[in-house]
């Protein structure tokens, strides 16, 4: 079977699925003609500018605690309101447990940063 966002999302209780349908719009709406990629085997939905690893944004992670908004390279970005969380070295996430959340001006301006970063790692990619 080949995983979609719904297959993904609706796993999880109500309340979880329909906040990550909420948080898919904003990144629909924040990262303009992205490729949205699900993953059922990393139980994930990548956001993104292409396949490659390197072109992904930020991701969906939902479990049955509810949703985080991985990103990528996120220990890298400007993150003054202290949103990100997470040990790894590299990825960071956000826990998003209300619409309110995904609404925040401090995960807008995060998303501004990750796209950003992105640009940058593209123009670096190119480069070379």
């Amino acid at each position: 079977m080949i995983a979609t966002t719904e297959s993904i999302l609706t796993q999880y209780d109500e309340s979880i699925s329909t906040l990550g349908f909420q948080l898919r719009d904003f990144l629909v709406a924040s990262l303009k003609d992205c490729t949205e990629i699900p993953d059922a085997s990393g139980n994930i939905i990548h956001y993104g500018y292409g396949t490659g690893y390197i072109d992904t944004i930020c991701t969906i992670i939902p479990s049955r605690k509810g949703i985080k908004l991985g990103f990528y390279r996120g220990s890298e970005l400007p993150d003054p309101e202290k949103l990100l969380t997470g040990s790894g070295k590299v990825h960071r996430y956000v826990e998003i447990k209300s619409k309110k959340d995904i609404q925040d001006r401090a995960l807008k301006q995060l998303m501004k940063e990750a796209i950003s970063a992105w640009k940058t790692r593209k123009q670096a990619k190119g480069s070379k």
